[in-house]
């Protein structure tokens, strides 16, 4: 089981469809195109946040259920970890998620964790926040036209440090800034060089 993890506008979806095909083996994307809140929340943070994670995380939950059950390896566009760690923990320090919200969130989170099973490896994904804000930009989603840049750069402060928190050889950092994945092959083939031999030390 692999993870992408890492902030908005990364690359992930991209990484993760490339990494299923090239290992054989299916994907679990990240329900966003048909998300029913994620419009409503970048338009009113304080009203959707709850809303918002509950629906990721019982999405994310489901999916990675269905392949456990299964018996099979995947990889996974964003971990359900993100969910808590960065997202819902940074929405709920912003003061866009009340204590009251955020503690039923963290319950129903810790409940999760009883049915499914860390990943093997977390491939990390990193960038700065003006290469974020510039790729979001690029991407022109309606939702994240107005997405601000002290926004990205919270979340990129929590992904450092949940990824630290982290024990080394389950985890694979990936700086993007100057990556592109469609054009420098040798890059990304050494990507996956290092990916099979972090694969092969567990």
């Amino acid at each position: 089981m692999i993870g992408i993890a890492g902030n908005i506008g990364v690359g992930k979806t991209s990484m993760t469809e490339k990494l299923s095909k090239d290992f054989s083996c299916p994907a679990i994307f990240e329900s966003v195109i048909d998300n029913p809140y994620l419009s409503d929340f970048y338009k009113d943070m304080n009203r959707w946040s709850f809303n918002l994670q509950i629906y990721f995380l019982y999405t994310r939950f489901e999916s990675q259920i269905k392949l456990m059950d299964k018996n099979s390896s995947f990889i996974q566009d964003r971990t359900i970890y993100e969910d808590k760690e960065i997202f819902a923990k940074n929405l709920y320090n912003l003061g866009y998620m009340t204590k009251r919200d955020y503690s039923s969130y963290c319950s129903l989170f810790n409940s999760m964790l009883k049915f499914i099973e860390e990943p093997d490896l977390i491939i990390y994904l990193k960038a700065n926040t003006d290469t974020l804000m510039s790729r979001i930009k690029h991407r022109n989603r309606d939702y994240e036209l107005e997405m601000s840049s002290e926004y990205i750069h919270s979340l990129n402060i929590y992904y450092d440090k949940w990824i630290n928190s982290i024990e080394k050889e389950k985890v694979l950092i990936i700086d993007t800034n100057n990556f592109n994945l469609f054009k420098d092959k040798d890059k990304y083939d050494s990507i996956v060089i290092d990916i099979k031999n972090k694969i092969n030390e567990i």
